[in-house]
């Protein structure tokens, strides 16, 4: 089956946002994503990307009535890590709802969806500051996490941060910054780097973010990084100068974003699942609306190994650019 043959419903979930699609040894497609009310975590799978569209969706996690992890359930991601499943989320309190933190569960049944999950706790950071989005890779033994922070002393809303781990819910090592938002199309309405989601591949790390606020100026950059230096190394990292996934106005897509990174049913071609609305004009604060939808695409590969998502390049014009 070639790419031009994947045909997907588009959106492929409506009012679904952070979209978080992952693809098992047995055979499922698992999926989990923000819903509208931010009071829980769901999961569905399917045998097919399609029919998770239509599969039913299971609450695993409810918030709490008060104190952490009881307002604005945010982001969760499923990791299946040393045979037990992990979900990965950001929560506030009730009395302070966006103050967020992250957290982790887990799972040790063969379906998490049958199974009982329990709370492993706060993933501990340097700061005890707004933080979420955590997402987590491991490469040549050792496992690393990903996510978003506020540093008190850095200017801005959140910068992405990479850091290695003991065990699947608790750091190990030295914080490295990534990216902090410097461009403008990273500084509007707020100045955020978030949502980051790993590929590896052409000898490459890819991590992807996105930027700004979650209206029509929401959008993705990437990161990327040889597979043989040392990722916590700064200087290890190239970022886009441009973003490389934005508003497109002719095909109705507006704020794309928070994605993750999946396989087609061919077992071959990468798609980006990501969020998108299908207007500009938004009523009261964005977070608030709930039409971010979850949508799909291919990932196209240029000539120097790049990835290209949609109508936008790695960099701008298409025009390939030399991976370090």
């Amino acid at each position: 089956m070639s790419i031009s043959q994947f045909e997907y419903p588009h959106p492929l979930i409506p009012q679904r946002a952070d979209p978080w699609v992952y693809l098992h040894t047995d055979g499922y497609y698992y999926f989990t994503a923000s819903v509208p009310e931010y009071d829980r975590i769901e999961l569905r799978r399917a045998s097919t990307i399609a029919d998770l569209a239509t599969a039913l969706p299971v609450v695993c996690w409810r918030k709490h009535e008060q104190g952490p992890m009881s307002a604005n359930i945010w982001a969760p991601e499923l990791h299946y890590i040393d045979g037990k499943w992990y979900l990965y989320y950001a929560a506030g309190r009730a009395e302070a709802p966006f103050e967020h933190r992250m957290y982790v569960l887990e799972c040790d049944a063969a379906n998490p969806l049958e199974g009982a999950w329990a709370e492993k706790g706060q993933i501990r950071t340097a700061w005890e500051t707004f933080a979420l989005d955590a997402t987590t890779f491991a490469h040549r033994g050792v496992r690393y996490l990903v996510w978003a922070q506020r540093d008190p002393d850095i200017p801005g809303n959140s910068n992405l941060y990479l850091a290695p781990m003991s065990n699947p819910w608790t750091l190990a090592g030295p914080h490295t910054m990534l990216t902090t938002p410097e461009h403008e199309w990273e500084r509007n309405g707020f100045l955020v780097n978030e949502g980051a989601a790993v590929l590896h591949r052409n000898g490459h790390f890819f991590i992807s973010y996105s930027a700004s606020a979650t209206d029509h100026h929401y959008c993705m950059g990437l990161l990327w990084a040889r597979e043989d230096s040392d990722l916590t190394d700064p200087a290890s990292w190239t970022k886009s100068s441009k973003p490389v996934l934005e508003t497109d106005e002719a095909a109705g897509r507006f704020g794309p974003g928070h994605n993750s990174f999946t396989i087609a049913e061919d077992g071959r071609t990468d798609l980006l699942v990501y969020h998108a609305r299908d207007y500009k004009e938004i009523v009261g604060d964005p977070l608030y609306d709930p039409n971010r939808h979850t949508c799909i695409m291919p990932i196209h590969w240029d000539e120097a190994g790049m990835p290209l998502f949609g109508r936008a390049a790695s960099e701008p014009n298409g025009k390939p650019v030399q991976m370090l």
